[in-house]
């Protein structure tokens, strides 16, 4: 029995003291900062309002981004944005969401990488599916993609490229 307890010891010893990296080969990516909070809004100028005249954000205009399917407003704020989501044409995948959040709700948020290739590879290989074959463009002028909420205790998660 004391043997027993020995070999447990020694084992979260060895365990707890080294270093967590050992044996683990260092990621290609890096993950960075929080980009933005998306929230798809019902009416994109209601919410544009609140956000600039009741609580005193600078908010950017409102630009189409028929690619993604949204009108997007980004709301300034001191350590990340907001970015407001209404549809844009039929096949809008805010129009779901809106349909099933009458009031509207977060929709996904958005977290910088420094390498979204390299982030898509090791993501994928790690079974983490996504939700179109390559990045696109997003409303940054940047690279993005997005990662099944299924894969993501619930959350979509949008990448984009630093």
């Amino acid at each position: 029995m004391a043997s027993a307890v020995l070999k447990v010891s020694c084992f979260l010893h060895v365990f707890v003291t080294a270093p967590l990296h050992q044996g683990i080969p260092r990621s290609l990516w890096k993950l960075g900062r929080l980009n933005h909070i998306a929230i798809a809004v019902p009416d994109i100028e209601k919410a544009t309002a609140l956000y600039r005249d009741v609580l005193g954000a600078t908010v950017s205009d409102k630009v189409p981004l028929p690619e993604h399917g949204v009108y997007t407003v980004f709301v300034e704020l001191g350590n990340t944005k907001l970015e407001l989501l209404h549809p844009l044409g039929e096949k809008s995948p805010i129009t779901g969401f809106l349909q099933k959040n009458k009031s509207g709700g977060m929709h996904h948020i958005c977290i910088e990488v420094d390498d979204i290739n390299a982030a898509i590879e090791d993501l994928k290989a790690k079974n983490i599916r996504t939700l179109s074959a390559e990045p696109r463009i997003g409303a940054h002028g940047k690279p993005v993609m997005f990662l099944h909420p299924k894969d993501c205790d619930g959350v979509l998660v949008e990448l984009e490229e630093a």
